[in-house]
């Protein structure tokens, strides 16, 4: 009796939405990082993309907990001295509220050419709406 093993060429992929409202930005993260990978289903392999397609809306109603809304800080460098660049929370939050959610699924995703393919399976919208209705994406609670 063989073990069947998956291939990346005829796995099937799912689309979900996940909704950012009321959500924490951690806990959110982590659901939709472990979606990327495909952790949740039964064919989950280290070293193949498992994993499915996520859309997440209201990113601009993200929850932060405690006080990161003023203390945590998103640096960024342009590679020339004294390039570095800090934003606060709640300052990423008025202008690239997207961005706040992407930077916390991309760091939990492997480090590796792998981890870039399953982020590009990850699309935010700031605000509930989205061009992907096409592939019928199912709606995913926290």
């Amino acid at each position: 009796m063989n073990t069947p093993f998956p291939s990346g060429t005829n796995m099937q992929r799912s689309w979900y939405v996940l909704d950012a409202s009321q959500a924490v930005l951690g806990r959110l993260a982590s659901k939709a990082a472990m979606m990327l990978m495909g952790k949740h289903k039964p064919t989950y392999t280290p070293f193949i993309d498992t994993g499915d397609h996520i859309i997440v809306v209201n990113a601009e109603k993200i929850q932060l907990t405690g006080a990161k809304e003023n203390d945590k800080i998103y640096r960024r460098h342009s590679g020339y001295p004294g390039g570095l660049k800090e934003t606060q929370a709640g300052r990423m939050r008025q202008t690239r509220p997207e961005r706040m959610i992407e930077l916390a699924i991309q760091g939990m995703l492997p480090k590796s050419k792998l981890g870039k393919q399953m982020y590009r399976k990850l699309n935010v919208y700031a605000g509930p709406k989205h061009p992907h209705q096409a592939q019928k994406p199912q709606s995913m609670a926290l």
